[in-house]
């Protein structure tokens, strides 16, 4: 109400001290969310039920429709598993990825590659099972792999909030999904050449008996 009304009647140092309040609540208003997304994870789980992620994909690609778009981004997606999944976590799992290789594609227009193969090491996970490995491949700005372990913990940035936006959640969330999902997330990457994210998933879950 406060820049709406009388904006105009503040100095410029004023005007400044308003917009550094409303972003810093803007921020915090992101963190509490991005907690809240955190800690639902398993309070508000859905049963686990087939998952064509296919079909998942292409309405996350939907969904970020104009950041392709604006990006000039090309996605390239094999052919995709079907899994025993809560599909609500799965968008969430598949948008953050997404997103982020979006997000992260510096000076040039950003390529993505989603593809699967079948994991040779699925007895790790859990006993029995075939196990499905995804990739989530860019063209980007990369990162160095000493912090590879700091990326998905929560509130950790490897850029500062003026160069790229966000909360430093979303990969956390993405590492809490998969593992409720029985499956592992890691990556690998060079600075300067690109990111693939590796999530490893059982096609069927464990029995819950």
């Amino acid at each position: 109400m406060l820049e709406k009304k009388n904006a105009a009647e503040l100095s410029d140092e004023g005007r400044d001290y308003l917009g550094r309040i409303i972003r810093a609540a803007t921020r915090m208003s992101d963190m509490v969310k991005g907690l809240l997304d955190y800690s639902r994870i398993n309070t508000r789980e859905e049963p686990f039920a087939a998952v064509d992620l296919n079909l998942l994909v292409k309405e996350v690609q939907n969904d970020i429709e104009i950041s392709i778009e604006t990006t000039g981004a090309r996605l390239e997606v094999g052919r995709l598993p079907t899994l025993q999944a809560d599909s609500n976590q799965m968008h969430r799992l598949f948008l953050n990825l997404i997103g982020n290789a979006l997000k992260f594609h510096g000076e040039k227009n950003p390529v993505v590659k989603i593809y699967a193969k079948p994991a040779e090491d699925g007895p790790k996970l859990f006993s029995g099972g075939r196990v499905h490995r995804i990739f989530i491949e860019d063209n980007g700005i990369g990162f160095d792999e000493k912090y590879l372990d700091r990326m998905f913990t929560l509130f950790q940035r490897l850029h500062g909030r003026s160069d790229y936006e966000g909360t430093g959640m979303g990969l956390a969330i993405c590492r809490k999904i998969v593992e409720r999902h029985h499956g592992t997330i890691t990556a690998r990457s060079e600075p300067q050449r690109g990111a693939t994210f590796i999530v490893s998933l059982p096609e069927k879950q464990p029995s819950t008996e």
